[in-house]
């Protein structure tokens, strides 16, 4: 009900310039500091306690709209269609944007939060993608692993091999992301997933073509759904999304990083370089930072968060699931994250994944 109200508030945002100047939309364009927000974020990525609280202290309102990937958020960003004001990508696609110039600098002299609150490991790893540490604030991260029901897998998942096992036919779930989905079998060759050979692509591509008669669906947010409700065996999901699997239901297990590497990733609040709230921006980025407002967001969403101050006050409550939501070390280190191969690659990824799903 209240994402209606948000869709609703928004079409009258956007429609009122029209009403009362009747000629060019930006004509009476919203001042820098008007109090409102656009949000553009993964969907069911921030709570909407958060949200309504950060109104509630600010006066700004949020007009928040959703996407499912990067690849789908891309375009409205690049075409400059949408004046969003902050967005969370992951570190690839913030590689990307920043590169084609669509990224403004942060002032970190706004997020005194985050500077205090974010683990400083965080921003060095950031560095990946966001060379000159200017234009990210880590969110969360996490790994992609495999979730798997243990009353329908009676052996060890420790390989991704496992997904390509007959005895799983139309028990399997795949990740319907091309970078995701040919991440697993570059990995099971012993290849970075970050590898521009032209060769070792089309190999990961026919092995999962060779794959997908056992495949019962590739998708995204179904993916959950399926798991929860026990319509399959084993599925490829984010660790960020395993506590809440788990807990509905306990015949669900997760491997966040079979034997042969998997992919360690960050999404991260930036702002694009036509946002027309960037004093809000900040505001907003740096509130999500505060210690009670991360806590409050993590226990609602579950997903590992890189602000140091949520730990200690999780751990009782988080009890088994506490290395899943914060792993030790030997899960993630030495893992790769993803860079943003240029279009060239990224064409080639698509059409690859493409001609996977068409087989």
């Amino acid at each position: 009900m209240r994402k209606k109200l948000r869709y609703f508030l928004s079409l009258l945002v956007l429609l009122l310039p029209f009403t009362l100047a009747g000629c060019d939309m930006f004509a009476e364009e919203e001042e820098e500091g008007e109090d409102i927000l656009y949000v553009y974020s993964w969907g069911d990525y921030i709570s909407e306690d958060v949200l309504e609280q950060f109104e509630e202290e600010t006066g700004i309102h949020v007009v928040l709209d959703e996407y499912d990937t990067n690849e789908s958020m891309y375009p409205r960003i690049a075409e400059g269609a949408e004046a969003y004001d902050v967005l969370c990508p992951s570190d690839y696609m913030i590689d990307r944007l920043i590169g084609k110039g669509l990224l403004q600098p942060l002032d970190f002299d706004k997020l005194p939060e985050a500077r205090k609150n974010i683990d400083p490991d965080f921003f060095v790893q950031a560095r990946a993608f966001d060379w000159d540490g200017k234009y990210t604030v880590p969110y969360c991260w996490g790994t992609v692993g495999i979730m798997y029901n243990t009353k329908l897998v009676d052996e060890p998942v420790d390989s991704w091999s496992i997904l390509w096992r007959e005895k799983y036919r139309d028990n399997i779930l795949m990740q319907d992301s091309a970078r995701d989905a040919i991440m697993i079998p570059l990995k099971l060759m012993g290849r970075s997933m970050n590898t521009t050979k032209t060769e070792y692509l089309m190999a990961a591509r026919d092995m999962l073509v060779t794959q997908k008669p056992l495949v019962q669906a590739y998708g995204v947010d179904d993916i959950r759904d399926k798991l929860s409700s026990g319509e399959a065996a084993l599925g490829v999901i984010y660790s960020g999304e395993a506590i809440k699997l788990m807990k509905s239901n306990p015949d669900l297990k997760f491997q966040p990083a079979p034997e042969e590497g998997t992919n360690v990733w960050i999404d991260g609040w930036v702002i694009p370089k036509n946002a027309r709230h960037v004093d809000n921006a900040h505001k907003f980025i740096d509130f999500m930072c505060r210690e009670d407002i991360a806590v409050a967001n993590f226990k609602e969403l579950g997903y590992s968060t890189p602000n140091i101050t949520v730990r200690e006050q999780v751990e009782e409550e988080m009890g088994e699931y506490i290395d899943i939501a914060f792993p030790p070390e030997k899960v993630y280190k030495g893992q790769e994250s993803y860079s943003y191969l240029g279009e060239d690659l990224d064409k080639l990824y698509t059409r690859l994944w493409l001609q996977v799903k068409v087989s």
